[in-house]
This record gives C-alpha cells, sequence and structure tokens, in this order.
C-alpha cells in the first residue's frame, strides 16, 4: 500500500470505500451519485464538486483536506482548550457574539442575524 502523503483524492475515496468494504455502487447509492461518476472520481479522471465532495467527508467522516491530500490526518484535530471552548460554546451569550465573527456565506451577522438565527433554532427545536 502507498504512502497516504502520495495519494490523490481518487485514491483516498478508493482507500476508504475499500476500507467500509463498500462495493462503487453501494457507496454512490448512499451519497446519490453515480456509479459511473464515482468511478471516474476514484480514478482522479473528474474532480468532484463542492457539494459532492463534502458529501465523501461527512459520509466517511474525515476532513476535506484529507480528501485533497492537504494533510495526512483524516479527522480534525483540535488542542484541548480549542475543543474545550467549541463544546461550550453558547451562542445565546451576548459576550460571544460581540468577540467573535459568526459568519454565513463569508459575510459576517450582525447582531439582529444571529438573534434572529438563535429564535429560529428555538423555534425548530419546539418542534421535535
Amino acid at each position: 500500500m502507498r504512502d497516504d502523503t502520495y495519494l490523490k483524492y481518487g485514491d483516498r475515496i478508493a482507500q476508504l470505500r475499500e476500507k467500509r468494504g463498500l462495493t462503487q455502487e453501494e457507496l454512490s447509492n448512499k451519497i446519490g451519485i453515480s456509479r459511473a461518476a464515482l468511478s471516474h472520481y476514484e480514478t482522479s479522471r473528474r474532480e468532484p464538486d463542492y457539494e459532492t465532495i463534502n458529501k465523501f467527508a461527512n459520509f466517511f467522516n474525515v476532513t476535506v483536506d484529507y480528501l485533497l491530500g492537504r494533510t495526512d490526518q483524516p479527522e480534525m484535530v483540535l488542542d484541548r482548550d480549542v475543543r474545550e471552548f467549541v463544546e461550550h460554546l453558547d451562542l445565546t451569550d451576548e459576550s460571544i457574539l460581540k468577540k467573535f465573527s459568526l459568519t454565513v456565506d463569508g459575510r459576517r451577522l450582525t447582531p439582529a442575524e444571529a438573534k434572529r438565527f438563535i429564535a429560529f433554532v428555538r423555534a425548530e427545536r419546539s418542534l421535535e
């Protein structure tokens, strides 16, 4: 087996699929693409678009950077302080909204947008 460092995205997708014991047909059905498209991705004849690369990353629980060969570590590694901060991030805390730039589509949320976002999440949760 080759060193992961030198694998192209297609090699990594194929390797992850094989580790899971899936056929191309099974994986393509699970992520909603054609088997032919998957075959082209695995042989690096075609590049997956942003949405598809995210589907692969989410399905295999790896980072996009790993799939693209930018790192050898399949999962995101956060140091202990960052992980603790993220796990306890409370968007209803006004000081958090003031200290950090929360963005959607590359644009910073205004305080009013952040409050509407929080209200939306609360409404969604109340429907569960």
